[in-house]
């Protein structure tokens, strides 16, 4: 299942995230979803494997941390690994505050109705197979994003060098 995510497509969802997070202004809110719309969404978020997308987050913020202070002294690492340890133990249900932010934006996009069609749609064996198919599609995709973006790039540079050509520079 989503579980299988490969740590690229892991962090590429956490980039785009983070990337609409900056990007987009936040939208302003009139009303508090309902405990209904909430539990919906809770389980559209649950259902779609958000927690294992999210998991790693913690984990690389203290790995983060934990070679900010190895970098003042790298004789510490041994005490250092030993209280990442404890921080990782400690600090991992804090993922959660992560699945209740995304269920509540959910539910802030969708009526109850529609977050009953996604849950519906989500538990057939064609949402099931979405949940499976969708980060091998988007790993893919990304690959080929990849490639095109290389390939636009060559295009691009050749353009510019024969324009500047035209105005007289040799590039």
């Amino acid at each position: 299942m989503i579980a299988r995510l490969s740590s690229r497509y892991a962090m590429v969802v956490l980039l785009a995230l983070a990337a609409i997070g900056v990007a987009s202004p936040a939208l302003p809110q009139t009303t508090e979803p309902s405990p209904a719309a909430m539990l919906l969404a809770r389980q559209i978020v649950e259902i779609k494997g958000v927690k294992q997308m999210f998991d790693p987050v913690v984990r690389g913020v203290i790995e983060k941390a934990k070679n900010v202070f190895l970098q003042n002294n790298f004789m510490w690492e041994k005490d250092i690994d030993e209280i990442a340890v404890n921080m990782n133990r400690d600090f991992d249900p804090r993922a959660n505050e992560l699945i209740d932010a995304t269920a509540r934006i959910y539910a802030s996009h969708f009526t109850e109705d529609e977050l009953k069609s996604i849950l519906t749609f989500y538990q057939s064996p064609l949402g099931q197979k979405m949940i499976v198919e969708e980060p091998k599609v988007m790993d893919q995709s990304m690959v080929n994003a990849a490639s095109w973006a290389d390939d636009l790039s060559v295009e691009v540079v050749n353009e510019m060098r024969a324009e500047m050509k035209k105005r007289g520079h040799d590039m």
